[in-house]
């Protein structure tokens, strides 16, 4: 079966009219990319100084001409953030984009992101900058590191509490944007995703008001990393692993997030009739591994047991 490689739906083509509408009205298709995965993690590497958007994942940025129908790698001003396959871990980008997909079906506000092909087979991640409007303009975007006076080097000396403070004390509305921060941790708890740190939360100011960004880097690593020991980047109640459903809903949604119980059961609700959905995307995912799709089922399955029980 064949997906779209932006909308995850079944398609006969690799980018269906639905898909590149999400990107642009005139875009008709997205041109593979003249680089192979090696080429790319070069130019990743020699970019990385003149991006603002790092990590531990090879990047680049680009803009995509819809007239072309292609990417076009720039050094300033970029709408677009690429990630290559990475050369130590097996499928990161068919990863990202499944467990983003995964995020956005559960009612995670996201970007537009996708995959696109390249001339050696493999696959290279795209996501739509949030903090771009135009060309040139720039939205005013920080994140949780730089709130909580914390560095790139420091971005796990936190918690998920210290993660509720930042959005009470800046956001213009702190009650939405709590229901918004804690279906994401639900979501990437669920999606095995231990690398959440300050990083990759952030906060974002247009016309006045305050908000959560869209949701970025969302990879489930936990299948693609030996033997972890941490079920999140950040603690809970002072664990990192071994956390339960009182945790997240008892402790943290009632006591810390100031989420009452009927609005906390709607949410679970929601997570949950999700569940039937999100397995059905990952056995119809045409590119991850048979073994890495049956360690992301069985891991869904786990984490769905603590969560919601024999559901």
């Amino acid at each position: 079966m064949k997906i779209c490689l932006i909308t995850g739906e079944p398609s006969d083509v690799l980018y269906s009219q639905a898909g590149l509408r999400t990107l642009s009205p005139r875009l008709k298709t997205i041109k593979t990319l003249s680089y192979d995965a090696e080429q790319q993690r070069q130019i990743a590497a020699k970019m990385a100084e003149k991006i603002s958007i790092q990590g531990v994942q090879p990047k680049f940025s680009a803009v995509l001409s819809p007239s072309q129908g292609e990417f076009q790698l720039v050094e300033r001003d970029g709408r677009y953030i690429l990630k290559p396959p990475h050369r130590d871990f097996l499928q990161v980008p068919e990863n990202e984009a499944l467990t983003m997909d995964l995020a956005r079906r559960s009612g995670v506000d996201t970007p537009p992101f996708g995959l696109v092909t390249n001339i050696d087979g493999s696959y290279t991640y795209f996501i739509q900058r949030f903090d771009r409007k135009g060309k040139k303009k720039k939205i005013a975007t920080e994140d949780f590191a730089q709130l909580s006076q914390e560095s790139r080097q420091t971005k796990y000396r936190s918690s998920l509490e210290r993660v509720a403070d930042v959005v009470d004390k800046h956001c213009t509305f702190p009650l939405p944007e709590k229901l918004k921060l804690w279906r994401r941790v639900l979501v990437a708890f669920l999606t095995g995703n231990e690398d959440m740190h300050l990083k990759n939360y952030s906060l974002i100011t247009e016309n006045g008001k305050t908000t959560l960004s869209p949701a970025y880097d969302l990879l489930n690593t936990t299948i693609i990393i030996k033997e972890p020991k941490e079920e999140s980047a950040l603690p809970l109640r002072g664990k990192k692993a071994k956390l339960s459903r009182s945790d997240f809903v008892d402790y943290y949604a009632w006591q810390r997030l100031g989420i009452g119980p009927t609005v906390t059961a709607r949410i679970l609700g929601e997570v949950k009739s999700i569940l039937p959905d999100w397995h059905a995307r990952i056995e119809r995912d045409p590119l991850l591994t048979d073994e890495l799709k049956s360690a992301y089922q069985d891991l869904l399955d786990r984490r769905a047991q603590v969560l919601f029980g024999d559901y």
